[in-house]
């Protein structure tokens, strides 16, 4: 008994620098952050008042909360299915082996070592009013789209550089699943007369479904926290109109413009709730656990 307990006490001396990192620097701040939501705080003078569900009352009569709810469900729902099926299909792809897949790979793979800021900026340069998106498009169809500065369409450019960024890294993610697919799966297929398409469909599909679980949830979490692209587009207001204006911006906005910790921390309550319930059904959906069991 003094053996174990001698071995039990230097196994939690070695976890106890990593359980004071998570609860100085993870737990105490969701448990703070959940006890000022119900307050009014001024970061600035460290004041604070209980208001109670006060916060939450004025965020859902803000124009601005809708806006960003508005926006940021509309990104989701347009990025996260589309970034899923390039990825699954590109991978698909290599792995069949065509030529030069290790060139293509390695090119597709460049925007994800490219800094989040930097894409940003490269995006804005080709889609800014005298881009070089915005000149083609005028040369070749005889009218100026200015992307940036139209309220319908400053978001469709942050989808766009979202996509073209994450689906590299989701495609390694599902060629490496690919590697453990066994060729019989598709032998036996083949043998019942499936051509490629329906190959893909009801063999490939269904065994990558605990990696487009993992997919999927990453870019649910990943969407729904969209705030660098937006901030460096709109330079932090979230315009024009409040047509790229997300949660995690206007999170920043109450926080640190309007010097409203109270309503950031209720927001950001808010948004948890939401990514934990829509992970949670897409994990009910998908039934990642019961495939290939």
């Amino acid at each position: 008994m003094g053996g174990k307990r001698y071995q039990n006490l230097q196994g939690y001396s070695f976890l106890m620098p990593a359980l004071i990192i998570i609860v100085v620097f993870t737990i105490v701040p969701i448990a703070y952050a959940f006890f000022m939501m119900f307050f009014k705080v001024d970061i600035l003078s460290g004041s604070r008042s209980f208001v109670g569900l006060s916060n939450f009352e004025k965020l859902f009569q803000d124009p601005k909360f809708w806006a960003s709810f508005e926006n940021t469900f509309k990104y989701v729902l347009v990025v996260v299915p589309i970034q899923t099926i390039i990825a699954m299909a590109l991978a698909s792809v290599l792995n069949s082996r065509i030529k030069f897949n290790r060139t293509f790979l390695t090119i597709m793979f460049i925007p994800t070592l490219t800094s989040s800021s930097a894409m940003t900026l490269i995006f804005m340069w080709l889609f800014n009013n005298n881009g070089l998106v915005v000149n083609l498009i005028g040369n070749l169809f005889g009218t100026k789209i200015l992307f940036l500065s139209n309220p319908d369409l400053a978001l469709t450019v942050i989808m766009i550089m979202n996509i073209f960024s994450t689906v590299p890294h989701f495609m390694i993610v599902y060629l490496s699943g690919l590697q453990d697919v066994p060729d019989s799966l598709y032998e036996a297929a083949s043998i019942d007369g499936a051509n490629r398409f329906k190959q893909f469909l009801y063999v490939t599909v269904p065994q990558l479904m605990p990696i487009s679980f993992y997919v999927v949830t990453m870019g649910l979490v990943g969407c729904f926290q969209i705030f660098d692209q937006a901030f460096i587009l709109s330079n932090g207001t979230g315009g024009p109109q409040n047509s790229t204006l997300t949660f995690s911006l206007y999170i920043y906005q109450l926080a640190f413009t309007s010097n409203d910790m109270g309503r950031a921390t209720a927001l950001a309550f808010i948004l948890g709730l939401i990514i934990f319930t829509v992970t949670f059904i897409v994990n009910k959906l998908l039934k990642a656990d019961k495939v290939n069991g």
